[in-house]
């Protein structure tokens, strides 16, 4: 079919790119002229705004950084909106349920449908094609957005209420920010009490306290001492803050998820907002005054 894809970051590519090798067309948007460049070498069409690509496919897919990307590619000027070809308009980003209502209602107003369809699973998983795909929408618009959606995930119909994909997009990720900094407060004692962190981790692997965060992130980029799992600092912090947001409009009791953000904000302030996000670990062991890493700790420097 043919597609239009807006950001092509470090999601975005990689998304885009599988959406060609399955025989898709696209025409293909980014600031950046370098990765559209790459995309045209192997087969799409390059577009000079969203404008331009929303002039030129009916379903037109995006991934952006924030939420006033978003917003902006979707309905600024030159934006989305403008198209005059675009029927649909399918958000992989992350932006919260209320930014998700904002964006519907104005392309309502034009008669474009949008699809909230946030994804999971981080670079690795846009390059194999494995993330979750969480969709809210119109069923009939779902469906036919399907062929080019299951190239990129395995793909999740939330509902048809608008930004449900968003709630559900971000009570996953609380879970993930959570199982970081929970499984490096828990490793940091171990260490801090003369434990070997990878024996920790292979026990808690193999007991009831394995997560994400000790299945891939631990064995990856923490006890290597890579920290290049491949998603920032920021944008999880911006996920955790959403979700608080979120529960506040829900009237909803939320010590954990606060405990959580409150951990997360000091991870940004230390180590900055293009940090890895498995950098959580540090600020935790420099108050512990322990590192993390290989077959033995190390006292900190």
């Amino acid at each position: 079919m043919d597609i239009g894809f807006i950001g092509l970051g470090k999601m975005g590519f990689p998304m885009a790119r599988r959406l060609i090798e399955a025989g898709h067309r696209l025409v293909v948007y980014d600031q950046r002229k370098e990765a559209v460049d790459k995309l045209v070498s192997l087969g799409a069409k390059a577009a000079s705004s969203p404008k331009d690509v929303a002039d030129r496919a009916e379903t037109v897919l995006a991934s952006l950084p924030s939420l006033q990307a978003s917003l902006e590619v979707a309905t600024g000027a030159g934006g989305v909106i403008e198209g005059s070809q675009v029927k649909r308009f399918v958000d992989l980003s992350t932006v919260g349920s209320q930014m998700a209502v904002r964006i519907h209602g104005l392309l309502a107003k034009r008669g474009i449908v949008q699809i909230d369809s946030p994804v999971s699973g981080g670079v690795g998983g846009a390059e194999k094609g494995t993330l979750a795909v969480m969709v809210s929408g119109p069923r009939a618009d779902f469906d036919a957005t399907r062929p080019a959606l299951e190239v990129i995930g395995k793909l999740f119909f939330i509902g048809e209420k608008p930004g449900s994909g968003q709630t559900m997009k971000l009570a996953n990720n609380l879970l993930s920010a959570t199982a970081v900094v929970a499984t490096s407060e828990a490793v940091v004692m171990g260490v801090k009490a003369g434990l070997d962190p990878a024996v920790m981790i292979d026990v808690i692997n193999a007991g009831s306290g394995m997560n994400t965060a000790s299945r891939d992130k631990f064995p990856r980029s923490i006890l290597p001492r890579t920290f290049d799992f491949g998603f920032a600092t920021g944008l999880m912090v911006k996920d955790v803050r959403l979700c608080l947001e979120e529960m506040k409009s829900l009237d909803l009791s939320m010590e954990v998820a606060e405990a959580v953000g409150r951990l997360w904000e000091v991870v940004i302030r230390d180590m900055g907002a293009e940090s890895d996000f498995t950098s959580a670990i540090k600020p935790i062991e420099q108050a512990a005054g322990v590192v993390v890493g290989g077959s033995k700790a190390r006292a900190a420097e």
